[in-house]
């Protein structure tokens, strides 16, 4: 397993580098940061020295070369609009942004779980058709309508919930007041991770109650309950553990216009406020986030199908 893991690292580094490459060329091209800053008040001499001081007259490779540099010292850049760090800003989001991701995940498997066995087990029955039609419309339904439905339905119309931020303004916070904050994003997350996720889990458990081992245990007269939840269920993990790290990197580019819709303070509020105002070294330091937490969650899968599949080797 140590093995497996370093020699999956090793491959990650040349893939990372490859990922930030194409992120500082795309930036690149969408024109220079400074252009924010031209107008009526500000004058050419201005921005062109601000633009040498930023090394923003070199080309791109020197710029890259430039920023890798300062990564690999530790140093994610600074702010053009506020001049903070990077890693500062990141440091400051990110605690949001999990918490709604991991209730998120959590509560859409506990959704995802039950009713997709539901529907295997009862297959063509008005149950399954139920379930399967929800998690059609959780998986169609765009997160920025059910935002802004359910903003209209909870918050406007009846009042029970606040339709943004993530405590109360002049309030002190606490566990509760989060908590009714939480409700609306984590419904909108969970209702579309739990819809795509209906739907492999249900093909998975019926794939593998065709199988003969399992006639066989109903044949020696062992319980229903002992032959879909001992022997079925877990060996349909494999392909349930599989979309579970596919929705990770899925959830957190998500997240993104759930946090913006609920001015939750997270790296989706921030990301959006670094794209609008071209604030490149925040972008960057978020794309390189990204592509470290699809890597972590690929490599946590692999790991995770050894343990749930030991007849699954790691090379």
């Amino acid at each position: 397993m140590a093995k497996y893991i370093i020699k999956r690292i090793l491959i990650a580094i040349p893939v990372l580098i490859g990922i930030t490459i194409i992120d500082y060329a795309i930036m690149c091209m969408a024109g220079s940061p400074l252009e924010m800053l031209q107008g009526p008040r500000v004058s050419e001499a201005a921005v062109e020295a601000r633009r040498i001081a930023l090394g923003l007259d070199q080309p791109f490779y020197v710029q890259y070369f430039a920023w890798l540099g300062q990564l690999l010292q530790g140093n994610m850049g600074y702010s053009m609009k506020n001049f903070q760090s990077v890693s500062g800003l990141i440091g400051e989001h990110i605690g949001p942004t999990l918490l709604l991701m991991g209730v998120s995940l959590v509560v859409s498997l506990v959704i995802a779980v039950p009713a997709g066995i539901y529907s295997a087990i009862h297959q063509y029955s008005k149950g399954d058709y139920a379930v399967v039609t929800a998690s059609f419309l959780g998986s169609s339904i765009p997160g920025f309508f059910l935002s802004l439905l359910l903003i209209y339905v909870f918050t406007v119309t009846l009042g029970w919930l606040p339709s943004g931020g993530m405590t109360t303004l002049g309030s002190g916070g606490g566990f509760v007041d989060v908590a009714r904050h939480m409700v609306m994003p984590v419904m909108v997350l969970a209702f579309s991770m739990a819809g795509t996720n209906i739907r492999y889990i249900r093909s998975a458990v019926l794939e593998i109650m065709q199988q003969d081992y399992l006639r066989t245990a109903r044949a020696k007269g062992i319980g229903r309950f002992m032959v879909i939840n001992k022997h079925a269920l877990r060996n349909a993990l494999v392909p349930i553990v599989t979309v579970i790290g596919m929705e990770i990197p899925v959830l957190f580019g998500g997240a993104v216009i759930v946090e913006q819709v609920f001015s939750w303070p997270g790296l989706g509020l921030m990301t959006m406020s670094a794209i609008t105002g071209r604030d490149y070294p925040v972008i960057m330091g978020v794309c390189l986030l990204s592509a470290v937490v699809v890597l972590i969650g690929n490599l946590v899968t692999d790991i995770l199908y050894a343990l749930v599949d030991p007849t699954i080797s790691l090379k």
